[in-house]
């Protein structure tokens, strides 16, 4: 279907994740690498990884184009980790930003 010379599929927005990462006084953190997994298993493991950035200078990571499904998330930054934690996002919203904050320790 066209609107305005536009097709539909051109309306539909993608689905991003934005993540800040926090310490345990709750403060930013700079540098932090932080990793998605779609299973349980490959985040407990550390393999298989769908997407993987750092977070920039204001404690935050954006992921786009991801499937509207919940995701396991590890972030670190030198010996601190939120390991253990089983930080998982909750189902994203499909065509929204949809934000998350994690703290490592």
């Amino acid at each position: 279907m066209m609107w305005g010379g536009f097709t539909a599929e051109a309306q539909i927005l993608p689905t991003k994740l934005k993540i800040t990462i926090l310490d345990e006084t709750g403060n930013i953190v700079k540098g932090a690498q932080v990793v998605l997994y779609e299973k349980k298993k490959d985040y407990y493991n550390e393999k298989n990884p769908v997407f993987t950035g750092k977070t920039d200078m204001k404690g935050r990571v954006t992921f786009k184009k991801l499937k509207p499904i919940a995701y396991y998330v590890m972030a670190k930054k030198g010996k601190r980790d939120n390991q253990g934690g089983g930080e998982v996002t909750g189902k994203l919203r499909a065509g929204r930003v949809n934000k998350n904050t994690i703290v490592i320790q």
